[in-house]
């Protein structure tokens, strides 16, 4: 009896003590939301990631069923986490962890196409800005954040 138990924990990936909680970086760097563990590290504690409603801290353990809302550039989601993991696998795998709440698809589809409408509906200009006009873009951008 104690092999097929010890058969099941070779087959857990993160072990048998580890299992039930992963650090939020790494699982974020897993599940593909980051490139790098120091920018899901930047992005945890900038405050674009509230883990169940609350700001986390970097090495907070994540379990299965824990509810995530990230922000990323235009891009606002929420997540409920599936499966833990802390190793990096393709993009398949990773999509795997996580399942994307309805709402937050649609919110989502929404945002992308008025993005889409207010990109259409500004016209492209006819020229480059040459130095001067470049010039006078920039002392006007520089009074109006003053």
């Amino acid at each position: 009896m104690s092999k097929t138990s010890h058969a099941t924990d070779n087959d857990n990936p993160l072990g048998s003590d580890q299992q039930s909680t992963v650090r939020l970086d790494k699982w974020l760097w897993a599940a593909r939301f980051y490139k790098t563990r120091s920018l899901a590290k930047a992005a945890i504690e900038g405050g674009k990631i509230r883990c169940d409603g609350q700001r986390p801290k970097v090495g907070r353990g994540l379990k299965i069923g824990t509810r995530l809302e990230l922000s990323r550039g235009h891009e606002q989601m929420e997540v409920i986490v599936e499966a833990l993991s802390e190793k990096r696998g393709p993009a398949s795998e990773a999509q795997k962890l996580y399942q994307e709440t309805e709402r937050s698809q649609a919110h989502r589809a929404q945002q992308a196409a008025s993005r889409k409408l207010m990109r259409d509906t500004q016209l492209a200009p006819d020229h480059r800005p040459d130095k001067k006009s470049r010039r006078q873009i920039h002392q006007f951008k520089r009074r109006n954040t003053e």
